[in-house]
């Protein structure tokens, strides 16, 4: 049974391991939750008889807290019957009951790397102690003529102080419900199969059941802003003019340039690309905002909306909707450096709610919209 547990635990972990692995970069922010644990299965007392011999019942219900990604805490009652046996002249085997309270640590291994609601196998650990009562051994008693006085075939109840361990696995069914698997080992006073010997005793159990995810599973993105006009902010110091773009650069990525504003203005878009995770301007970032400020100075009946965004294929919604703001600020402020009035700049941030390409590096962006004044 010893070795069989033992194949169960490490299957279990590494096919949790396998199947744990995400394709998906981006994280949900995790909020803590409540679980509740229903489990049924077979537990083994090891002893001196065969394995068949000594399989019995089991039964577990847990309360518990996930308080991170990674560690939870759970306390319950396992238990229902327990086999062991006399070996002499012949083999006799007799049955009692024991209920076992237990207060678990939780480790979730797949939590390691970061928390996903929706994540299909979440493989996990879990060790802590307890404290085991034994009862209805009349079994065992009705055996005691065929053994030594010294030996010991308690009868009434004992109680037992208890340590624990195991491996279990996951499988979500929805976000708030979750079938398990689980294998554990319990180590017991030696009198736990009611005889003396010079070893503790061990009860064994494999088991299966559902999990219970109560609560909010993950934190609420953030509402999406109302576009916000930057304020103006005085210059303490004569800002430089803008680098002067090459005409043919300007062309391309601005399109013809008007002498003066007008209402019939043609919109001009211009993309203003970031690295990942980055709010920071590049120096290709530069000569496209450079481009729209030189394009807003040729046109002065005309105005520009920042918008920023991010991919929602990394970082989680709130990182998001604060890094899309920073991108479009950023650039928001070259354009005053560049001697843009800051009353003809508005700024707006998506976060990753619209994706405006299929393709992730085109969403880590600032758009630029020139357009006439109303």
């Amino acid at each position: 049974m010893k070795k069989t547990l033992l194949a169960i635990a490490v299957l279990l972990l590494a096919s949790g391991a396998m199947l744990g692995q995400e394709k998906e970069k981006s994280y949900d922010e995790f909020s803590g939750h409540w679980l509740i644990t229903v489990q049924g299965g077979i537990g083994q007392t090891v002893g001196e008889t065969s394995l068949g011999d000594l399989i019995s019942p089991a039964a577990s219900l847990y309360f518990g807290y996930q308080f991170t990604p990674v560690w939870g805490l759970r306390a319950g009652l396992s238990g229902w019957q327990a086999m062991g046996a006399v070996v002499d002249a012949r083999t006799s085997v007799y049955k009692f009951n024991y209920l076992q309270g237990n207060i678990d640590v939780l480790v979730d291994l797949c939590g390691i790397a970061g928390y996903r609601v929706s994540r299909a196998v979440s493989p996990y650990l879990f060790a802590g102690v307890g404290v085991n009562g034994a009862f209805n051994n009349s079994d065992a008693q009705n055996l005691g003529p065929r053994l030594p006085d010294d030996n010991l075939l308690w009868g009434g109840s004992k109680v037992f102080p208890a340590g624990r361990f195991g491996v279990g696995m996951g499988v979500r069914i929805t976000d708030w419900l979750h079938f398990n698997l689980e294998v554990n080992a319990n180590v017991l006073g030696d009198a736990f199969n009611s005889k003396k010997g010079s070893y503790v005793d061990w009860q064994l159990g494999a088991l299966a059941g559902l999990t219970f995810r109560i609560g909010k599973l993950r934190k609420e993105s953030p509402a999406e802003p109302e576009p916000v006009e930057v304020v103006p902010v005085a210059a303490e110091e004569p800002q430089p003019a803008p680098e002067p773009v090459p005409a043919a650069v300007a062309v391309a990525e601005a399109g013809p340039v008007q002498e003066t504003g007008t209402l019939d203005f043609a919109p001009v878009e211009s993309s203003v690309y970031f690295a990942i995770g980055s709010s920071e301007l590049s120096d290709e970032a530069r000569g496209k905002i450079s481009v729209v400020a030189s394009l807003l100075v040729s046109n002065p009946g005309t105005r520009v909306t920042v918008t920023g965004h991010a991919d929602r294929e990394t970082g989680t919604a709130e990182r998001n909707m604060e890094l899309s703001r920073n991108r479009a600020e950023n650039v928001a402020e070259a354009l005053i450096a560049a001697g843009i009035e800051a009353d003809r700049i508005t700024v707006a941030y998506k976060g990753d709610t619209e994706n405006v390409s299929p393709v992730p590096e085109e969403n880590r962006v600032a758009i630029c919209i020139v357009d006439a004044l109303d």
